[in-house]
């Protein structure tokens, strides 16, 4: 008798299987196991050797990493895409996979601001030496490069400066030099660009940003056109321990399913409120690549088919304090240093993505301390236009 409540509770904590069905769930389950039991030693081999499909530990791969990422890969024309626990963690993993100590990498000068700050101050340490050009000039990349060079690295349109790269001219040079090509497509996803489609090497995403589209995941995307590659990254990221939250994968898959719909609404949302914004006497100058007054118009016409994006820089005529007076004015409009969430949301370069450079550093790039970045939603465009409007009135 006294054996049996522990037998009871010993049978609580074995696992159960699944209830089967001959149903199936329309929404895709969240698999949140750590770990994955298999009927034998042998089934352990033929995983592990790739003869046998499954899952061992979630930091080596879960079903809900493979279904993001399956989808990412529809989009961008890719195989065997790899989510990690944030863009920069795929920034990282296809870096430090494929480079070591002796290599040399060339950079956008405009990267995301993290990316830079990798570039100025972490690779160096592990002995990668790095190079920063300008991404609109394809002979000045071609004069950076090394016979150590291994990789370039660029942005489609630049963060947060909406410069066009010319994506033709670089394709070209990394082929002839034969060093691979990297390109963040954060910012111009698959809708825009298809980086694959165009001589890219490795593709990256911040799947935080418009692709999920909600600001609640923190994700990111690898995936390498050459099979090696693609194994040598991963194999990085596993052993770092890159790994996404199966939550957090779940939600970035039901935020793609509406993504083209957000997508299409964002950037005619953009069209009108730069439109706005150029016409207004507080502002010195507006950045949005539809515009014929964009420094990169023409070539943004060539390589984009049409999709300008949901981001529009500009800058006001004012100093710090006048852009917090906007910035204290718009109460109703988020002020975060993030984007591609459904509502719209206001950034300030000098204060949060690129705070780690100098204020010559920013400068060269265009940044000045009256410069911002919107991220714009798809709310209606008068509530938006309203509120900048008001905020502007502070300046």
């Amino acid at each position: 008798m006294t054996d049996r409540p522990n037998a009871r509770a010993n049978t609580l904590v074995r696992r159960t299987p699944f209830p089967g069905s001959v149903s199936r769930a329309v929404v895709t389950p969240l698999q949140p196991s750590v770990v994955y039991a298999s009927p034998s030693i042998e089934t352990l081999h033929a995983q592990y050797e790739g003869r046998a499909d499954g899952y061992t530990y979630a930091r080596e791969g879960h079903p809900n990493a493979t279904l993001l990422a399956q989808k990412i890969d529809a989009l961008e024309g890719a195989g065997g895409g790899l989510i990690t626990g944030s863009g920069m963690a795929a920034v990282t993993a296809a870096i430090m996979g494929l480079l070591g100590a002796g290599d040399h990498i060339i950079g956008a000068d405009q990267l995301y601001g993290r990316s830079l700050r990798l570039m100025h101050q972490d690779l160096a340490r592990f002995g990668i030496a790095t190079t920063l050009v300008d991404p609109t000039d394809a002979h000045a990349l071609k004069a950076a490069i090394r016979p150590e060079t291994k990789m370039i690295l660029v942005e489609v349109v630049s963060n947060p400066t909406l410069r066009v790269a010319d994506m033709e001219g670089i394709a070209r040079v990394a082929a002839e030099a034969r060093v691979p090509l990297a390109v963040d497509n954060t910012f111009t996803t698959p809708l825009g660009y298809r980086p694959f489609d165009h001589g890219a090497d490795i593709v990256i995403h911040s799947v935080t940003k418009l692709l999920a589209g909600h600001s609640d995941v923190t994700l990111g995307y690898v995936a390498a056109r050459d099979p090696e590659q693609a194994r040598a990254i991963y194999d990085f990221a596993v052993t770092t321990g890159l790994t996404p939250s199966p939550y957090d994968c779940w939600l970035a898959e039901r935020g793609l399913y509406t993504f083209a719909l957000r997508a299409d609404r964002a950037e005619a949302n953009a069209a009108q409120l730069a439109e706005a914004l150029a016409g207004h006497s507080k502002v010195a100058r507006v950045l949005y690549p539809a515009r014929a007054d964009h420094p990169d118009h023409a070539r943004a016409r060539a390589l984009l088919g049409g999709r300008f994006g949901n981001m529009v820089s500009f800058e006001i005529r004012g100093d710090e304090a006048a852009a917090d007076r906007m910035v204290q004015a718009m109460p109703d409009l988020a002020f975060a240093p993030t984007l591609g969430d459904v509502g719209t949301t206001l950034s300030h370069p000098a204060s949060s993505s690129h705070r780690g450079l100098t204020p010559e550093g920013r400068a060269a790039l265009g940044i000045s301390d009256g410069f911002f970045r919107v991220s714009v939603g798809i709310e209606e465009v008068e509530l938006i236009i309203a509120d900048f409007e008001a905020g502007l009135a502070a300046v």
